[in-house]
């Protein structure tokens, strides 16, 4: 009766209990990181290489020179964690693509790089109705230039922007926020190209998704080379944007949410909302409210599953 019972459960369970991801059902990404900037970034690309539902592309770099920590060199500083977070996680195979090391100089001139290459190569492979997603975790310069680069990509891809303050009660938007502030041409150039699929995950939102260091440590500390590297990301980096908190022993992380919203859309709430009057008129899709719950819940359990 027993063994009776138990094939019955297992009849009943959905077919994706049994059956892995197909190729066809991930979704293909490209992750746009200003890496070294800050220790967010770390844990969003940790999240994205836990999981199955995500055919990484590649993860390319981005500049950050606004920082007051800014070396002449910002890419290749976040080049270098890139490569980093790749091995550890034992996912070679995934390119890496430099990109620029300064802001656009004009709305009209690329600031060309191996990354904006790279994109334009990924999205021109894309069949019928399909698109590349990129995901942009710092600034904009690396899409931008592909974008003004070849143009014939934009219905081929669907950007997704972390950046922006924003006021879904005001529609108010707010460029002076770190990412947009790093190049605030390239994030007028996505505003402004009217056909292009854009959601942005405004800080506004993002900022309510926190994690305590005394939970990082227990699930973190001494279990992987992985998890050891970013709490060591997290005691080493300085924080220069706020003298509250001094013992570090909460961090936001923005990053890791428009990661999770990717990944589970039914956590977040988009809405669409008309772009800023300087901007091409037109509406973009803009994450208004986000479940943070279910969002650090899954961040744990994802990376036990992947990296323990």
């Amino acid at each position: 009766m027993t063994l009776f019972y138990l094939f019955s459960f297992l009849t009943f369970l959905e077919p994706s209990f049994f059956t892995p991801i197909s190729q066809e059902e991930k979704i293909p990404v490209i992750i746009d990181a200003d890496t070294a900037n800050e220790v967010d970034d770390l844990f969003a690309l940790a999240r994205a290489l836990a999981d199955e539902k995500l055919d990484i592309k590649g993860i390319t770099s981005a500049q950050f020179h606004i920082s007051p920590f800014a070396s002449d060199s910002t890419v290749k500083e976040s080049q270098t964690i890139n490569e980093r977070l790749i091995e550890l996680a034992n996912r070679q195979e995934i390119p890496l693509p430099i990109g620029s090391n300064f802001p656009l100089k004009s709305n009209s001139e690329p600031q060309r790089s191996p990354a904006s290459d790279f994109i334009i190569e990924q999205a021109l492979k894309m069949e019928g109705d399909e698109k590349l997603n990129l995901v942009i975790l710092g600034s904009c310069t690396n899409v931008a230039s592909a974008i003004l680069q070849e143009p014939s990509i934009i219905p081929k891809i669907k950007v997704h922007y972390l950046g922006i303050w924003h006021d879904p009660e005001t529609n108010n938007f707010n460029k002076k926020e770190f990412n947009s502030g790093n190049d605030t041409l390239a994030v007028n150039v996505i505003f402004d190209t009217p056909e292009l699929d854009l959601t942005i995950m405004s800080a506004t939102t993002s900022q309510h998704l926190v994690f305590d260091k005394e939970k990082v440590d227990q699930q973190l500390r001494g279990k992987s080379e992985l998890g050891d590297y970013l709490i060591n990301r997290w005691e080493s980096y300085t924080r220069w944007w706020t003298n509250e908190d001094p013992g570090k022993e909460r961090w936001i992380m923005w990053d890791v949410a428009i990661i999770e919203a990717l990944i589970h859309p039914e956590w977040s709430k988009v809405e669409e909302f008309w772009t800023p009057e300087e901007n091409t008129r037109r509406k973009v899709k803009i994450h208004s409210r986000i479940n943070t719950e279910k969002m650090e819940k899954d961040f744990w359990e994802s990376f036990e599953r992947a990296f323990h």
